[in-house]
Parts: structure tokens; C-alpha cells; sequence
């Protein structure tokens, strides 16, 4: 393959100009004084190495010649390929099929490639034909989490927690367009002038968001979180530094004696991943519903309905909100009610299902820390139209949530969890909370790296009864604060 998808080095020293003239060294008592500098207490920004221009504008050039011919490829495919008979076609089959019909046309147009031009003009057409084109070499890399298009000409990626820009690129908006609609139409939805904005899932799983114009002033913004093949067990999140084995512990003995548990953070904290590890500690006896927007919670129970919302079609009629779908899974008979994120009203017959023998039931919520979370849930049941004394409404948080996991991403785009909180009750018209483990932050290394320690803080337990008549007897130690080697 030709590098398509590397960037050209640039020099990181460019050659002096042509007639300038050479330094001259002058010597200690010659060299004038001059005076220094007072040091700026901001740090200095990075500075941008910009490519070698002329390599830039031939490498630029040659992508451009290659969308063109890919263009004029594409649409001699759609002229010649029969894509129904091709359903059934193998893998291998249709590649040659797709190979033999840019052959053919190619000599039509007396265009010369080379090898790799041909090969890489070839993958990109089996993916417009069978998949989403530019985007499926990214969606077949396991090293990005998250693909984010502004517009045809920019498509950005998260690695390791850290965006880089790709030089990746869609033809132009008709293309991006035609993508977003051969995704959206596979599942029965639809994006337009009059309906700008689409949510949907793509086959593998992955969340799908898209925004087109006049919405959207610069071209169509596309943002497709993927889906996670292989799931994040406990054991990977501690071994990767999300949490502590005595978090972990203390975790499973919430989960498996029944707390009901929120798990709180930020867009891109983890939050589904964590409580994706979380369900993990439900024994497999029991019947758990979960209810999602978008389906991404991958349980291993036996006994598992899942549930995803829909949203109203053209018309307006149609939709299936959380809530209902949360109001039908009442009358299931679940031991255990997981709702993928609470946003809206559905949060009133979340805390009514954790209240009324549903003990051991989940969900999330954007929030950034376990007091916000607690106001946050104040907010959505505000918003749900239900007029309630705020004693009354704090008394409902308090009885049926237990314990809020804080899931936060840090600055260096690492993902910890870095509070758990119990709630312990009321103490008047206050919610009473204590933070039993929590992420201490000392310091960043020069490269901007979080240094920091998970700790216990001192305190017991408020469950601690509970879990030892369950069989959780946890030692005491681990609630004992660590302390940084």
C-alpha cells in the first residue's frame, strides 16, 4: 500500500535562504550585552512543525487525481455490478468481480497506475461498495475508541484518549452525505433537510450521531463511538489502573448483596464500561432487563431482555421512550433493572423501581461528581413535571440509591474512578454521603502525565453489616487509608 495514511516527515531544520548571509561568531568581549529575558510564569506552547510544501502539494495532488479516478470507478461499478445477485456473493468473489470492472474501465480511460495504486483503489472500492467507505479502514482499527468528522476534509480520531487529526478525507459533501444515508437507511431512519440530526447504531454495534446541513454550516459532523469487541472485565480495569483490587472487592460485595448503584462522570469517562465490569458481579440466577438508547451494555448473564428506545418517526408518531419501556419492564417480574443512561423522566420510576423490590438495580448519569449527581437527579425530577416538597424528593434519592461510582477522564485522557461514595441517609433536609475510596492527585510529570494513588479514606463502611450477613466480610484494612511509595 502506498502511504495514503502517513503524513510526510518535515525537515525539523529548513535550509537557509539562498544569498543570506553566514554567522559570524563573535568572541566573549566583542558579543554585545544583552539584556535577559524575565522569565514568563506561562508555559511554552508546543511549537507546529509544518511539511515540506512541495512534498505536501505532491502528495495532495496525487490524492486528488486518485478521488477522481475512484469516482469515475465507483460509478462504472454501479452501472455494471449486479449488488443484488452479489448478496450472496463471497467475500473473495466480489473482490474479484469489483477488480475485473476497474480493469476494464481503467484501460477504457487509457489511465496508468501502479501496483500499489491499483491495490489500494481496489480496497477502496470493495469498502464503498460493501461498507462506509473512508470510515471502514478506521472502524476496522482497533486502536481508535472514537472517529469524529467535521466536513468532508476533516476527520479526526481518539487514540489512547488523545485526538489526532487523519489524513483520511471523503470526496466531497455528496459523498459524506451518500455514507450517512446508506448507514441511517440500514436501520430504518432517516436524515434530511427537514429532519437534520439522526441517532443509530451501526452493525457492529457501535453509536452513530450525525448532523448534516443547514444544521450543520460546514459540512456534515459525524460521530461514531465504537463498539468494544472485547469486553472489559474487572480484572483489566484494575490491571490498566481504572481502580484498586480493594476497590474491586469492596465493588463486588455492593453488587452482589443487592446496593442499588449509580454510576456518575463525564462524556467519554467510561461510565458505560464500568458498569458493563459492574454487572459482571450479578449472580447468573437472576433475571436482569436492561434499557438502553442505543444498545451497548454487554452482559454475560444467562438471563438477559434487552430493550432499546425509538425514537418517533417523520410523522412524529411511533417513539418508545425509556420510560415506557422502563414501565413495561415493571411488570416483567426483573429481579434487577439496569437503564443504560438516565436523562429525563424516566429518572422518577428509576428511584420508585429501586424503592419497590427491584434491590440491586443500575444506571448512569452525567454528572461530575457524587454531590452533582445527587442535584442532577434533583434537576431531572424537576423537569419530569412532578411537583414534589424537596424534603420529600431528597428522602426518595436517599432510600433508594446507595452508592454513586465516580468515573472521570483526566487531562493526560486517562480513565479512572476517582470516587465511590455512599449514601447513608438524611440528616434533616440534607442527603447524608460519605466517600469510602477516592483517586488522590499529587502531581504531572513533564510530559503531562497525571501522577497520582488510589486511597480508602478512613471510613467504614455504612454497609459493612450488610455485607457480612451476605457473606462479604471484608477486612478492615482495606478501609484503611494508603499511602503513596
Amino acid at each position: 500500500m502506498f502511504s495514503k495514511y502517513k503524513k510526510p516527515n518535515a525537515p525539523k531544520n529548513p535550509p537557509a535562504a539562498s544569498g543570506s548571509k553566514p554567522k559570524v561568531a563573535l568572541s566573549p568581549a566583542a558579543a554585545p550585552k544583552v539584556e535577559e529575558p524575565s522569565k514568563s510564569l506561562m508555559k511554552p506552547r508546543p511549537e507546529k512543525r509544518a511539511a515540506d510544501p512541495g512534498v505536501a502539494d505532491k502528495e495532495k495532488r496525487r490524492k486528488e487525481r486518485l478521488a477522481d479516478i475512484k469516482l469515475e470507478l465507483h460509478k462504472a461499478l454501479l452501472d455494471n455490478l449486479n449488488l443484488a445477485a452479489l448478496e450472496s456473493a463471497s467475500e473473495q468473489e466480489l473482490r474479484n468481480e469489483i477488480n475485473a470492472i476497474a480493469n476494464e474501465t481503467l484501460e477504457d480511460m487509457g489511465i496508468v497506475l501502479n501496483r500499489d495504486e491499483r491495490q489500494t483503489l481496489s480496497q477502496d472500492l470493495f469498502f464503498e461498495v460493501t461498507g462506509l467507505g473512508p470510515l471502514e479502514t478506521l472502524l476496522k482499527d482497533d486502536t481508535v475508541n472514537d472517529i469524529l468528522v467535521n466536513g468532508p476534509q476533516q476527520i479526526f480520531v481518539e487514540r489512547a484518549g488523545r485526538l489526532e487529526l487523519t489524513d483520511i478525507t471523503f470526496k466531497d459533501e455528496k459523498h459524506l452525505l451518500r455514507i450517512i444515508d446508506k448507514i441511517v437507511s440500514a436501520v430504518g431512519r432517516r436524515v434530511d433537510e427537514s429532519n437534520p440530526y439522526v441517532d443509530a447504531r451501526l452493525a457492529d454495534g457501535s453509536r452513530f450521531n450525525a448532523m448534516v446541513p443547514p444544521i450543520a454550516v460546514d459540512g456534515s459532523l459525524v460521530s461514531i463511538r465504537k463498539f468494544k469487541k472485547d469486553k472489559l472485565g474487572i480484572e483489566d480495569l484494575v490491571k490498566f489502573g481504572a481502580f484498586t483490587e480493594e476497590m474491586a472487592a469492596y465493588l463486588q460485595a455492593a453488587v452482589a448483596t443487592r446496593l442499588n448503584v449509580i454510576v456518575s462522570g463525564g462524556t467519554g469517562s467510561g461510565k458505560t464500561t464500568t458498569l458493563n465490569a459492574l454487572s459482571s458481579f450479578i449472580d447468573d440466577a437472576e433475571r436482569i432487563l436492561t434499557i438502553e438508547d442505543t444498545a451497548e451494555l454487554q452482559l454475560q448473564q444467562t438471563h438477559v431482555g434487552r430493550m432499546e428506545s425509538r425514537p418517533p418517526n417523520v410523522e412524529g408518531k411511533g417513539g418508545v421512550s425509556q420510560r415506557d419501556c422502563l414501565k413495561n419492564a415493571l411488570r416483567m417480574r426483573p429481579d434487577r433493572i439496569i437503564v443504560g443512561e438516565t436523562r429525563g423522566e424516566e429518572v422518577i420510576d428509576m428511584l420508585q423501581a429501586m424503592n419497590t423490590g427491584h434491590d440491586g438495580s443500575m444506571t448512569t448519569i452525567h454528572a461530575n461528581s457524587a454531590r452533582d449527581g445527587v442535584s442532577r437527579l434533583e434537576n431531572m425530577i424537576a423537569m419530569a413535571g412532578i411537583e414534589m416538597p424537596i424534603k420529600a424528593m431528597r428522602s426518595q434519592i436517599s432510600s433508594a440509591v446507595n452508592l454513586i461510582v465516580q468515573a472521570s477522564r483526566l487531562q493526560d485522557g486517562s480513565r479512572r474512578m476517582t470516587s465511590i461514595t455512599e449514601i447513608t441517609g438524611m440528616e434533616g433536609e440534607v442527603i447524608s454521603m460519605q466517600e469510602v475510596f477516592r483517586y488522590q492527585r499529587v502531581g504531572l510529570t513533564p510530559d503531562n502525565k497525571i501522577i497520582g494513588h488510589f486511597t480508602a479514606t478512613g471510613v467504614r463502611s455504612h454497609f459493612s453489616e450488610r455485607f457480612k450477613l451476605w457473606g462479604y466480610d471484608l477486612p478492615p484494612a482495606i478501609f484503611e487509608p494508603m499511602v503513596a511509595e
